[in-house]
């Protein structure tokens, strides 16, 4: 740590005590609110420049790590084509540019590529761009797309005339989803509501008019957001409807966009659906008596559920995640002991499904995933594919040969070799008895499983959110200097099914972070970490986890790597005017009830800050973030301050021009991801 370091920014407390249920809570840092005011940008900018004043010294390495993420990253580089009706599309980003370029070329070979987006246009001048959505008309003539420049994820809707180049006058805010009608001049979209940021309203408009919108659907229910899409064989507008727990979708002919949706199957409290169509029928994806999901389907003139035709049973021990409907052929995705399995079925002449054909993969912990597949009459699919020790690759599978082909497989330069790293996927037993896996990736000359290695442990646990295990550049300089890194699948994720999501959250909430703390007890006892040179991460409702797990067992960690973290959980859900407050009941529990106010108040981070030793920490959030308000860490920060008794370093920083997710631009974005390493190796004391 830098010796000559000044005095922290002091945020002075103002105590703002809050009774409820019998209980006071003290927030004495509730003024961090004030977005925007003089003395809160002044604090924040101070806890930036006391940040940078910490990290001196570290100069060399930040720079040296940035040269070597990007040098084992193509910057120049394409996307395999996908076919969308005339034309094929693809996706180019160029060396020295931020942002990527959207192209597409006549799929019969006649005609140039043309740009029909470029993302770096649009950033011209913004600190901060987002493309949310894109969706070409079906005579291929118009573009829909939405974009953010602030980083708050409120996006704003454009119509491009691919034919002229011209952007139309044409324009709708804080869009969500969009679907086109089949004739080409109506769209569908969805928009949120200013304050709460929930999608609540769907919309309808004529290309070429100008406030003549019309609200055709509005969700009084503050629990659900609203989406808008289109069937793959493009027959079907469909609206879904959806909490954390339950769901309905309403369906409209694409081809009659003046008639009303109508309504598949009214709501259920805790059960969900989605679908597809095919010649007739819905096919439908539910836990309607199925915990773990199975397929069923219905003549669209009996959506009712007493007309749900079983058509793939629900199976205990693989959760059915997803499926991809064609006219031939129908794709599952289950998962195996926590693992993708992409299950392949040819369709009879009834639409019902033969024996399968699996296609599996070959490393111990990998993602696997349906990529853009968008003709409906296809004979092949195409699927992505991964490892920690494999990169991105795309395939297309043959139904009728059953063989894979691979298209692309992504380039690592920089002297990158798959041989010379290892993974492993291990289960151990939490402390209740329940079986947890857990996944490694380390260099093979690197590492000796003799406890002398520095260990990085990653997790989340929430939503129901399965940890992908997926390959990236940038974690091979950590690997490089020799650090085993862990994901814990932890329970509150997705990666056994609705059960593990269960066992993780509201009254098992707990359940997440011991999970966690065991995953790294046991890896250590393995041998795979020094128990002194331990660092963990996690980001937003994983930040809340590492603030947890922190305050539970400050210990066990060295280093401490929090991304946008929601630890000031007992204020923020108890404030149901914030976006997201009132859905996430169904995640964490009703602060309004005693029972789960004390046991929420049990874990919160902020809440249960107490005076001691801690880990070195970095926090970072940024300015504009919607899901996890910037205030929620400073916050966090500046009461710790107050009550660590230690010397090791507690930093904040803020992106004063960024979102949830931090920086937009891909060299900003790798700028940040070696700013956190040399944290982490500094902290570790790694070479």
């Amino acid at each position: 740590m830098n010796q000559s370091l000044s005095i922290p920014p002091v945020a002075t407390p103002e105590p703002k005590p809050l009774n409820i249920h019998g209980t006071q809570l003290q927030d004495d840092y509730a003024w961090l609110r004030d977005k925007g005011s003089p003395r809160v940008t002044a604090y924040l900018e101070a806890e930036n420049a006391y940040t940078s004043t910490a990290m001196e010294g570290t100069e060399a390495l930040q720079s040296a790590l940035y040269d070597e993420i990007l040098s084992h990253i193509k910057e120049d580089d394409v996307s395999v084509p996908y076919r969308d009706g005339a034309w094929e599309y693809l996706t180019r980003t160029e060396k020295g540019l931020q942002y990527s370029r959207f192209c597409r070329r006549a799929a019969d070979g006649s005609g140039e590529e043309i740009t029909i987006l470029d993302v770096n246009l649009l950033a011209e001048g913004q600190p901060f761009m987002s493309v949310g959505t894109l969706g070409v008309s079906p005579d291929g003539k118009l573009l829909a797309y939405t974009t953010d420049n602030t980083g708050f994820r409120q996006y704003r809707l454009a119509i491009k005339n691919l034919e002229t180049n011209e952007t139309l006058t044409d324009s709708a805010e804080r869009v969500g989803s969009i679907a086109w009608a089949a004739d080409s001049s109506t769209i569908f979209y969805t928009t949120e509501d200013e304050q709460t940021k929930r999608q609540d309203q769907l919309w309808k408009h004529r290309v070429g008019t100008t406030g003549n919108d019309v609200v055709v659907f509005e969700e009084k229910d503050e629990r659900f957001n609203i989406g808008v899409g289109r069937t793959l064989d493009r027959r079907y507008l469909i609206l879904d409807c959806s909490s954390h727990t339950t769901s309905e979708s309403w369906f409209l002919e694409a081809a009659q966009p003046d008639n009303a949706f109508a309504l598949i199957a009214p709501r259920v409290d805790d059960e969900e659906y989605s679908l597809e169509h095919r010649d007739g029928f819905f096919y439908i994806r539910t836990n309607h008596g199925a915990e773990q999901f199975k397929l069923v389907r219905s003549q669209v003139g009996n959506t009712a559920r007493e007309h749900w035709q079983e058509v793939l049973p629900e199976h205990a021990d693989a959760p059915l995640e997803d499926f991809d409907l064609f006219q031939r052929f129908l794709v599952t995705n289950y998962r195996e002991r926590g693992l993708p399995v992409l299950r392949v079925f040819s369709l009879d002449t009834a639409g019902l499904p033969t024996e399968p054909n699996d296609i599996r993969f070959p490393d111990p912990a990998y993602t696997a995933f349906g990529e853009i597949n968008r003709n409906f009459a296809a004979t092949t699919y195409r699927y992505g594919y991964q490892s920690l020790v494999r990169p991105a690759s795309i395939f297309e599978y043959d139904v009728a040969t059953q063989q894979s082909t691979l298209l692309k497989q992504q380039e690592v330069p920089g002297g990158f070799e798959a041989s010379r790293y290892a993974s492993e996927r291990l289960w151990f037993s939490a402390r209740d008895g329940v079986q947890v896996p857990v996944s490694l990736v380390y260099r093979r000359d690197k590492f000796h499983k003799d406890g002398k290695s520095p260990l990085y442990v990653y997790g989340y646990g929430s939503y129901g959110y399965a940890l992908p295990l997926g390959f990236s550049a940038s974690r091979l300089a950590l690997l490089d200097r020799g650090i085993v890194v862990a994901y814990a699948h932890i329970r509150g994720g997705g990666e056994l099914g609705d059960p593990w999501h269960d066992g993780g959250k509201m009254m098992s909430k707990l359940n997440t972070f011991t999970d966690f703390i065991d995953a790294t007890e046991f890896l250590l006892a393995e041998g795979y970490g020094d128990r002194k040179r331990v660092a963990i991460e996690g980001g937003s409702a994983g930040g809340l986890l590492m603030g947890a797990v922190t305050n539970m067992r400050p210990d066990l960690f060295r280093a401490v790597l929090s991304h946008v973290p929601f630890v000031d959980v007992m204020n923020t859900m108890l404030d149901a005017s914030l976006p997201l407050t009132v859905a996430e009941y169904e995640e964490w529990g009703n602060p309004n009830e005693p029972e789960a106010f004390a046991y929420m108040r049990s874990y919160s981070p902020y809440d249960n800050l107490a005076a001691g030793t801690y880990p070195a920490m970095l926090v970072k959030t940024s300015l504009n973030d919607s899901q996890v308000m910037y205030w929620e860490p400073a916050k966090y920060v500046a009461k710790l301050r107050t009550l660590k008794t230690n010397d090791t370093p507690l930093l904040l920083h803020i992106n004063m021009d960024a979102g949830h997710g931090g920086a937009s631009g891909r060299y900003d974005y790798l700028k940040e991801i070696a700013f956190d390493d040399a944290f982490l190796l500094r902290e570790l004391e790694v070479e």
